[in-house]
């Protein structure tokens, strides 16, 4: 919006603006501009400041109140510039005086408006982090994830190495997708390798590339994955499992940012962030001899640490949901849902392969489902095993709530049935152990409709 009392600076400010490609809204007055900007969040504004009645230094103040974000640019005479500095204390972008170049003025508002711009990612960042349970395909609401997700905000414009651990399945290497996309990097490419998916001696060969005849086999020059993802990112995952003479070469990358090819003697300089991961202790691994401490510190600069699935359970119903979403529509399956005792099941259960398990085990269920909604039955063995002992006394609500007397009678049908499989389904001696009249017994199979064939 451009505001100017005088016709032939609006006129002049729209045409020059029009011609680099903006839409201008042009008002010769103060009330008509803030009435505007009540209803409408400009990306730019332009305002003359001595203007009868209604300033620009008033419309910089209701500017700034209701878009924080949107830059105020104050056109002034060179007589008033005094005005115009005491605008930017305000908190006015910048002001130009007349008469002005109009290269200089187009440099600025260039840059005003690549500036809101960055401000309004930043803010979306933070409302999504906020609001929102997505993170760049990371899945969750709970307080450690949110956390995860603020860590990944700060550091993925820094250059400095980052560790990530957390047990098998817990989505390492999805973060470190999340720090390259939002990081000054995310044109340039991302490379990973894992550690310990190729031999040793073929490993060194990847990392670093090799010359032509250096061994057998090597045909001609290769270029090693360091090479590849210069100006990147390379994701070292399983770190922990590459060999101490690997570990010596990787150290050499991380502090001289140079490297020598397989049998090669020229010094390959590259510009690459790395971001190693690992499922392991590696503190336990540097007092076992397996793993060079000087690496660790190395690599340890920025630590982030993923919960298992089983210490963010409030976050399962929203994976649940994800990957339902995801296998329904691959299997071309009408599945709505999940039932509330399967979802009670998959909250319970201990999930020692974390999200990647519980994508297993959804697929599976969605594939063998034959009713619109996944049911118990659909559920893996170890599943239904691990949930028919009694649950234990909860310190987790389930995130839809609890009703504590399906809770209850759950906890007692549990222990009606392990009780009578303790007995080989003899119902006399079952109702004894649990000190029942076998009247109350045989009404409490009744209720929960427990038969032999369970």
């Amino acid at each position: 919006m451009v505001i100017d009392d005088e016709m032939s600076m609006r006129e002049f400010l729209s045409i020059m603006l029009e011609k680099e490609g903006y839409s201008v809204v042009a008002v010769d007055n103060g009330s008509d501009a803030i009435e505007s900007i009540k209803k409408n969040n400009f990306d730019l504004i332009i305002t003359d400041i001595k203007m009868p009645k209604v300033t620009g230094i008033d419309i910089l103040k209701e500017s700034i109140m209701m878009y924080p974000h949107t830059p105020v640019i104050m056109i002034t005479a060179y007589a008033s510039t005094d005005v115009a500095v005491e605008a930017m204390k305000l908190g006015a972008y910048d002001y130009i005086t007349k008469p002005f170049k109009v290269d200089e003025i187009k440099i600025i508002i260039k840059n005003a408006i690549e500036r809101k711009t960055l401000l309004d990612e930043n803010f979306s960042l933070k409302e999504e982090l906020k609001g929102h349970s997505h993170f760049f395909n990371i899945i969750g609401k709970s307080y450690k994830m949110h956390r995860v997700f603020e860590l990944i905000q700060k550091v993925a414009n820094g250059k400095s190495t980052v560790l990530i651990t957390g047990e098998s399945g817990t989505g390492k290497e999805l973060v470190a997708r999340a720090i390259h996309y939002y990081s000054e990097r995310r044109d340039k490419p991302f490379v990973s390798i894992s550690c310990s998916a190729i031999p040793e001696t073929l490993l060194e060969s990847e990392l670093f590339g090799h010359q032509k005849g250096s061994f057998t086999g090597a045909d001609s020059d290769k270029k090693g994955l360091f090479e590849v993802a210069d100006g990147g990112v390379f994701f070292l995952d399983e770190v922990s499992e590459a060999s101490l003479s690997i570990q010596v070469k990787l150290l050499r990358v991380l502090q001289e940012k140079e490297f020598k090819r397989v049998g090669g003697v020229n010094d390959i300089k590259v510009d690459v962030r790395i971001i190693a991961a690992t499922n392991k202790n590696l503190r336990n691994a540097i007092t076992e001899g397996k793993f060079r401490e000087d690496l660790y510190y190395r690599l340890n600069v920025i630590p982030i640490e993923l919960p298992p699935l089983r210490e963010r359970k409030e976050d399962i119903p929203l994976l649940v949901s994800h990957f339902l979403n995801k296998y329904k529509s691959m299997n071309k399956k009408d599945i709505k849902g999940v039932s509330t005792h399967a979802m009670e099941m998959l909250e319970r259960y201990k999930w020692r392969g974390n999200v990647r398990e519980l994508e297993n085990v959804i697929e599976r269920a969605v594939i063998l489902e034959t009713t619109d909604s996944i049911q118990s039955q659909s559920l893996t063995d170890e599943i239904k095993e691990y949930t028919t002992e009694p649950p234990p006394v909860i310190s987790y609500v389930p995130s839809k709530g609890l009703n504590l007397d399906e809770y209850i009678g759950e906890i007692e049908r549990n222990i009606i049935i392990n009780t009578l499989k303790k007995t080989g389904w003899i119902k006399k001696k079952a109702a004894d152990l649990l000190n029942l009249s076998f009247r109350s017994f045989r009404y409490k199979l009744q209720k929960y409709h427990i038969e032999k064939k369970e």
